[in-house]
This record gives structure tokens, sequence and C-alpha cells, in this order.
């Protein structure tokens, strides 16, 4: 097993990879899916419930969603960096533990953050598309880690 520790680059790198392939998939599913996760939702909830605490003034929902889509990527990426550290291969359980933490999170914690429930979080298929995209995205930030690990990149040469 490598002993190798992935840089703080490498991380954020690696957690960029997982937040854009989340992100991606939340986006295609919110287009094609009945009854997909609203993430994009409990977004523009928090930025217009943080505006008003600061008593902003309510911006148009196309810059509200932009707003959601960067944040959740700025967020995410620094979540799923946390999988690439450390040593070794345990980035793949680190994956998995995170991944489905994260899914779970985002279904059952926006109403005690304030946010209300999550749209469409009457249905099973909402709550499980939730954790597989989180758990998804989880993944793909283990394998750019491993990807980007100096040995292998070393080895391929």
């Amino acid at each position: 097993m490598s002993q190798e520790r992935c840089s703080w680059l490498a991380s954020m790198s690696s957690g960029l990879v997982g937040a854009v392939a989340l992100t991606a998939l939340h986006e295609g599913t919110r287009r094609l899916a009945a009854h997909p996760p609203r993430m994009d939702t409990l977004g523009r909830r928090a930025i217009k419930k943080s505006l008003d605490a600061a008593g902003q003034d309510t911006r148009p929902r196309a810059e509200l969603q932009r707003w959601a889509l960067l944040g959740d990527i700025a967020a995410n990426t620094i979540y799923y960096a946390s999988v690439a550290r450390g040593t070794g291969r345990a980035k793949w359980g680190r994956a998995v533990v995170l991944g489905t933490a994260a899914g779970i999170g985002a279904m059952a914690l926006p109403p005690v953050m304030g946010l209300g429930r999550p749209p469409n979080s009457q249905y099973t298929s909402t709550h499980l598309m939730t954790v597989a995209m989180y758990l998804t995205g989880a993944l793909a930030s283990a394998a750019a880690a491993g990807y980007m690990n100096p040995r292998r990149r070393a080895a391929a040469a």
C-alpha cells in the first residue's frame, strides 16, 4: 500500500472533479427525471434566507440559481477534497462513507437548517437518487485522486 499523501492541490483538484460530477448529475437529472433531487432549490432558499437576514434585496431567480450552483461546487469541492487526504487505498472507503453521509444529510438536514423540506422528498426514488449522486461524486473524487498520484503517473510513463 502506498504511504504517499496527496498534496493539498491534488486534494482540491480531485474534490473539484467530484463536485463537478455531482453538479452535472444534479442538473441532468433535474431536466430528465420525474421526481429529481432539487439541491439547487435548497441552495436558492439558503441564499435568499441569507440575503433577507442581511437586509439585502432579493435577487432575480436566475441570479440566485447561478449563485446556488457556484456555492454547491465550492462547498462540495472542499468536502470531496477530504476523500483524497490520507494515505493509500483508504480513499475508497472514505469516498463510500463521505458520499453516503452527504446524500443522507442532503435529504435530512434542510428542515433542521430552516430551509424546509427538500423538493420531491416524499418519493423514495428521490432519496435513492440523492444518495447515489453524492456517492458518485465522492467516488469520482477518489478516482481522480488515484489518477493524480505521482507514483501512478511515473509507472504509466
